[in-house]
């Protein structure tokens, strides 16, 4: 199994820059940031943009995969995306991952505009997915959509990934699912919001039946991040209860968030070094 940390982009880069390098000399796979204009559970405290902070982040560390937690199009066009994915491919070496989803909470409306079905966002994410990775893998290139088009839309030098930098898709539905199978290289998946821990684990467990159902018996590689219902570095024992659970599920890869000093995700360091340091290697 592989392990990933999230980290918020809440914090001036003079106290982010420290923990991102701390995720590598841990031996953290993967480490994320969410990519959101601003997230339901911290409205109110201060938030940095997702390029940026995954650019610096590159420049501080030299061998994590670096992520976005997920980037979606509320707010983002494939084309002008796609420039931001060709610098943090190259900036990082070829360690960047673009976590893909169909988008919600308050990103679907802070821009204005009319609020879509769940068919339509899954309408609007298919073009998304579709028209991404037509850019990043050709140059010159029209497309018109519903909602989305290029018109020649240029993106030399292309990826130092190839043929593309990798796409970790979220799913729910019969449709995102495939399109997931299809264009991704791995799933990830939040479980859907439930009140208890073990109603969220039931949740878990009936979507990654639903993408073995699309599988049909491919392999593909499953990320589970760990914290919807209950932080899982609340403790070890936490910890290593929803880790236990994952990979008998299947999950090749489960990513946590940094422990924050108050509010959602609080927790403690300690809780975390103990964590990679005797639990982790277990499930190596």
């Amino acid at each position: 199994m592989r392990f990933g940390i999230t980290i918020l982009p809440e914090y001036r880069w003079k106290d982010a820059a420290p923990r991102w390098r701390r995720a590598e000399e841990l031996g953290f796979d993967h480490v994320w940031t969410y990519d959101h204009l601003t997230w339901g559970g911290l409205q109110d405290s201060p938030w940095y943009g997702t390029t940026p902070t995954l650019t610096a982040a590159a420049l501080v560390t030299s061998t994590i995969r670096l992520g976005t937690f997920v980037t979606s199009p509320n707010f983002r066009h494939p084309l002008a995306l796609t420039r931001d994915i060709l610098a943090l491919d190259d900036v990082s070496d070829g360690r960047f991952l673009c976590g893909i989803g169909s988008g919600g909470g308050i990103d679907a409306t802070i821009q204005g505009g009319p609020e879509l079905t769940a068919r339509e966002k899954v309408d609007r994410l298919t073009e998304f997915v579709e028209l991404l990775d037509k850019l990043l893998t050709n140059d010159g290139v029209d497309y018109l959509g519903e909602y989305f088009e290029t018109r020649n839309g240029r993106t030399l030098p292309g990826c130092v990934q190839q043929p593309r930098v990798p796409f970790i898709m979220a799913a729910n539905g019969p449709r995102s699912l495939r399109l997931a199978t299809k264009y991704g290289t791995g799933w990830v998946t939040t479980g859907l919001k439930s009140p208890d821990f073990d109603t969220w684990f039931a949740s878990v467990v009936d979507l990654s039946h639903r993408l073995d159902d699309v599988l049909q018996g491919k392999s593909f590689d499953r990320y589970l991040a760990l914290d919807s219902a209950r932080y899982s570095l609340s403790s070890v024992a936490a910890f290593e209860d929803v880790v236990g659970r994952a990979g008998e599920l299947g999950f090749t890869d489960v990513i946590t968030h940094w422990p924050r000093s108050e509010g959602v995700y609080a927790g403690s360091e300690d809780v975390l070094e103990q964590v990679v340091a005797e639990v982790v290697p277990r499930y190596r």
